[in-house]
């Protein structure tokens, strides 16, 4: 096996005796020839959509499939195989019905031979650079697979979208196009575009199905009485639990990035929701045997659960062999297993954080915003968000938010915030000086509020007093990264570590035309920033 696709693969080149996550050679393979399916359903969409057909359950598909080889997601050989089954079943049925060649093939057959042949879906490039901007392109699109996925999940589609993922897709070093190094970046960006588009219909369904966040204050304690732990980043999932155990003495708890939850009114709302649990995903094998109650994760971020696997459930593309997998809406047997363990004896009030700065409550503080900088009690804006991780080198980003200066301010997002979240940084006026934003996804609002500040005050974003401080892990930070790069975002920091799919050439071109670089330390950054 070779993967390279997150930050923490081995020795910062790639992993080839098995993942640092935890697949194994064999889940590895499955998950590339995946991809290679992916590829072919890519491929039969684009037939189709030719043809004026759209099949809105092959486009579900696509990036269902595509999220499933993101890392932490699915860990389960045989969900896998019966996904890449389904996905080139799904492929030939949509070449008949536009009247496309067809293989002739059975899927299984042909996932077979598929399984005994199919390269990692980028070893054909021999160029460096064009590997490099396949992968680019390939672990973009798995990260704006898991924003459509939550979408489509929420009723919220655009075939359009789907077609442009579709072609990025198909690209490849062998399709007889000719491309130059201009030609792939431009794709790489094409990708940033269709992430734009994803996280906005997320942004949309989450609102409209659940209201607009508001500040709230979580409690980190917890309540009297049996207990459920929600992780992952799925509303749809919490709010069928929530509604699950209404009546009960069963509380629900968020763990990692389902903190900011809580804001939506129509979460919030839940008598039985009762507060947060834990802290980032790299902390559950430490932290998760000490809950009192099952735990479930909705999406992507499940590590090996080793002694506790009898109280993890999973849901979605989310797999772990030995774990029960809960399909069909059907909570029953999460709801059995908290009646059975102890849940919390005592209330404990604990410390409260406060989330839910989304993108209605940022828009409406422009007007104070803009007051508070031309007043001179804002002197800059920090974006300090993404991805949390194992390496000691993250603590970086602690160090960076304690030593920005009382006249900042500090948005955050994603599961980073965790090496931070529970700092008291005070106030400036009516804001507290750190505010979260919400998920990885809600980088969002983060766009769309640097765009309207941007429109107010007649300038472009890279002259606002705003700087992006970010940390990556997996492919949902490259598409983030992606989408920055395509609306034109200049100087952001990235860190702990370079990606390692990233070419050197690839790497200059992206910093002298963008000025992307890597973290060095808090106090040279800010020095930087700052002057």
């Amino acid at each position: 096996m070779f993967c390279n696709q997150c930050e923490q693969t081995m020795n910062g080149t790639g992993c080839t005796m098995g993942g640092v996550c935890g697949k194994t050679e064999a889940v590895a393979h499955m998950q590339d020839t995946l991809v290679v399916g992916a590829r072919k359903l890519a491929e039969a969409i684009l037939c189709a959509d030719k043809a004026g057909v759209v099949d809105v359950s092959a486009d579900d598909l696509l990036f269902s499939a595509l999220f499933s080889t993101l890392t932490n997601v699915d860990f389960d050989s045989a969900a896998l195989k019966a996904m890449l089954v389904r996905v080139l079943e799904t492929a030939e049925n949509l070449r008949a019905k536009a009247g496309c060649e067809k293989s002739g093939r059975t899927a299984a057959s042909l996932a077979d031979e598929l399984l005994l042949t199919a390269p990692s879906p980028d070893a054909f490039a021999e160029n460096e650079d064009v590997r490099s901007a396949l992968q680019t392109i390939l672990f973009g699109l798995k990260g704006v697979a898991a924003y459509a996925y939550h979408a489509q999940e929420l009723g919220c589609r655009d075939h359009a979208m789907v077609v442009s993922a579709a072609k990025c897709l198909a690209a490849s070093a062998t399709d007889g196009v000719s491309r130059s190094l201009e030609d792939w970046l431009a794709l790489a960006l094409e990708v940033g575009r269709i992430n734009v588009r994803a996280m906005q219909l997320l942004d949309e369904g989450n609102t409209k199905t659940y209201g607009d966040p508001t500040p709230t204050p979580v409690s980190l304690g917890h309540r009297k009485g049996h207990a459920i732990l929600v992780s992952g980043h799925d509303l749809k999932d919490l709010y069928e639990i929530l509604k699950a155990v209404e009546g009960t003495d069963i509380y629900v708890y968020t763990h990692g990035e389902m903190i900011p939850t809580h804001a939506y009114p129509k979460l919030r709302a839940f008598k039985n929701f009762a507060g947060h649990f834990g802290t980032a995903w790299q902390n559950q094998i430490a932290e998760l045997p000490a809950f009192p109650g099952p735990v479930v994760f909705t999406t992507n971020c499940i590590q090996y659960p080793g002694l506790y696997q009898g109280k993890v459930f999973t849901s979605g593309v989310v797999q772990w062999p030995g774990c029960v997998h809960i399909s069909n809406g059907d909570w029953s047997p999460v709801i059995r297993k908290a009646l059975e363990m102890p849940g919390y004896a005592e209330d404990e009030e604990g410390q409260s954080v406060t989330v839910g700065f989304g993108r209605k409550t940022l828009l409406d503080a422009v007007p104070a915003i803009i007051d508070a900088v031309k007043a001179g009690a804002v002197k800059h804006v920090f974006l300090v968000g993404g991805c949390d991780g194992i390496k000691k080198e993250r603590q970086y980003y602690a160090d960076f938010v304690e030593q920005t200066p009382k006249d900042t301010l500090i948005l955050t997002l994603g599961c980073g915030k965790y090496k931070f979240f529970k700092k008291q940084l005070g106030n400036i006026g009516p804001f507290p000086r750190l505010l979260d934003l919400g998920q990885c996804n809600d980088a969002y609002a983060a766009v769309v509020l640097a765009l309207k500040l941007a429109e107010t005050l007649k300038c472009t974003v890279n002259d606002l007093p705003l700087s992006l401080v970010l940390s990556w892990y997996e492919q949902k930070a490259a598409a983030i990264l992606l989408s920055l790069l395509y609306l034109g975002v200049k100087n952001v920091r990235i860190g702990p570590s370079l990606p390692a799919f990233i070419s050197p050439t690839i790497l200059k071109v992206l910093s002298d035309r963008y000025g992307l670089k890597l973290v060095t330390t808090p106090e040279a950054d800010l020095k930087a920033i700052l002057g």
